[in-house]
């Protein structure tokens, strides 16, 4: 069998390795360290002035602590947006609070600007304001952040951007991850950079990020003992991982060059291919790092025939996410859609889109489905 081609693994360097290596002989094998600290630097400075960073064991907890910080309780209603992975709306389950999932839009694929007014003001007139809005940005394309922003700052609802898959991408030249009043970021091994597993909470709110870092360390309070006077979570970074972090920063703009230059291949690869939509960027301001190139497949060949047609060569493709409120585990949470996302998934794909993909590699998917394509017209 061919050798496996992943849809997004992990690409390391040398100075991730030199950074462990000095985490084990120094002894800073523990959730916090001089690694810890640098990595949040690192984050900080990427992102722009005036931008705080604790790093936290995956962005599931990042989002989990900006609720939190937000107040989000037990009976409380939180939007977020539809199309997502799970781990954008657990967190709202975790505070016992009910999501109200919106729909997409289709230019981008995110929250729609429109539906979430509605649903906003269907909630207030049920009697249940929203206490916060979760925005998240697919495969690294920004959502529309003017439109969605100004609609949370008519309401006075605080917006939490999830940025897992979209460091390094930019709207209007703003980095995405520092729209919300609280982002956050992922490193799990398949995202654009990766720490082995880990996530990031970004705020302009000093207060804030010192806040999430007290809870996420058990919330110990400053006693000679071991004292607390709030629950507390076990989510800090380890200074191993953080040391990762640290090399894959150095190399963070070039995985988001290799990243689009990966979307662009395909996308003229397949230019000939009428049924093989791609996602653009809808303007001059939106900058996708293309964490994972994307397409719609529409016609008598379907997203499932290509994605078993490429598992047969052992490539790895995904279908999109599966929208949230068509997940059991959401069956009767609030939804206020028109179809988008449901489509997107039926007929969305990804494509292998590694930073350490090489040519041979990005041909060989391409001349699999072409073959697929052909023997269809047979």
């Amino acid at each position: 069998m061919n050798e496996k081609i992943w849809l997004s693994s992990p690409h390391m360097g040398e100075s991730e390795f030199k950074n462990v290596k000095e985490a084990f002989e120094t002894n800073w094998i523990a959730p916090l360290g001089p690694h810890v600290d640098g990595f949040e630097r690192d984050l900080a400075t990427y992102l722009g002035e005036g931008m705080h960073v604790a790093a936290l064991s995956s962005g599931t907890a990042a989002l989990h602590l900006a609720l939190i910080i937000l107040g989000v309780q037990a009976g409380d209603e939180v939007i977020c947006q539809s199309m997502t992975f799970s781990a954008s709306a657990n967190p709202i389950a975790y505070q016992g609070a009910t999501p109200v999932f919106v729909d997409s839009e289709e230019e981008t694929w995110n929250m729609s600007p429109e539906l979430l007014e509605v649903a906003i003001q269907d909630r207030i007139a049920k009697g249940k304001k929203p206490k916060a809005i979760i925005v998240v940005h697919l495969y690294g394309m920004p959502a529309q952040m003017d439109r969605i922003m100004a609609v949370a700052d008519k309401y006075e609802i605080p917006v939490v951007e999830d940025a897992a898959e979209a460091l390094g991408s930019s709207y209007k030249g703003q980095k995405l991850g520092t729209f919300g009043v609280l982002s956050i970021l992922s490193f799990n091994g398949n995202k654009i950079i990766t720490t082995s597993g880990g996530g990031a909470l970004v705020s302009k709110n000093e207060e804030w990020i010192r806040k999430s870092r007290f809870l996420a360390t058990q919330a110990r309070d400053a006693a000679p003992h071991y004292q607390h006077s709030h629950i507390g979570y076990n989510y800090r970074m380890s200074n191993v991982c953080a040391g990762i972090g640290r090399g894959q920063m150095e190399v963070l703009d070039q995985r988001v060059e290799k990243r689009r230059s990966n979307y662009t291949f395909y996308k003229e690869a397949f230019a000939d291919i009428d049924a093989i939509k791609f996602v653009e960027e809808p303007g001059a301001y939106f900058y996708s790092n293309r964490w994972l190139s994307t397409v719609l497949v529409e016609g008598d060949v379907t997203r499932e025939d290509i994605r078993l047609h490429l598992e047969k060569d052992n490539i790895e493709t995904r279908p999109l996410w599966k929208p949230m409120h068509l997940q059991p585990v959401f069956a009767e949470a609030p939804f206020y859609g028109d179809g988008t996302s449901e489509r997107l998934f039926e007929q969305g794909l990804c494509l292998p889109s590694g930073s350490n993909l090489a040519d041979a590699d990005l041909d060989r998917v391409v001349a699999q489905l072409k073959q697929l394509y052909q023997e269809a017209k047979v």
